[in-house]
């Protein structure tokens, strides 16, 4: 058996499942790929009537990947994919930042237990709890 085959069978967070392939084959329509090689889809209808869309990760499954372009079509706030227009950011768009969280850049605000350096002492109103007070 193939790796491939293997991680599609048993992990939901590494691209697609068997079932994800076995839908897109059968109902979906490659709409466009962007510039960090996901894959968008459009096919079917769902509960509301609206055509279905989603994405094909390349590699782990990360919403946080999806351009802001690729975003608002795949949320039906526009109705024509990037790939179908000169699409440009607008200024107040970020760019592309992957989620951090749980890696060693996540932020750790003041006072956490995480964070490089020495925690600030507790003042102030806080009494600490202690037993039969």
């Amino acid at each position: 058996m193939s790796k491939k085959f293997l991680t599609q069978f048993f992990t939901w967070w590494n691209g697609q499942t068997l079932g994800t392939r076995f839908h897109t084959w059968r109902h979906g329509t490659k709409v466009g790929q962007d510039e960090f090689g996901n894959v968008y889809y459009e096919g079917g209808k769902n509960s509301d009537g609206m055509t279905r869309r989603w994405v094909i990760y390349n590699g782990y499954s990360e919403a946080s990947s999806i351009p802001p372009g690729w975003h608002g079509w795949m949320h039906h706030r526009v109705t024509t994919p990037p790939t179908a227009e000169a699409y440009t950011p607008r200024e107040w768009e970020k760019g592309h930042q992957p989620n951090l969280t749980g890696t060693p850049l996540a932020y750790r605000p003041k006072g956490s237990i995480l964070r490089e350096g020495e925690r600030p002492r507790v003042d102030g109103d806080y009494d600490a709890w202690t037993p039969g007070s």
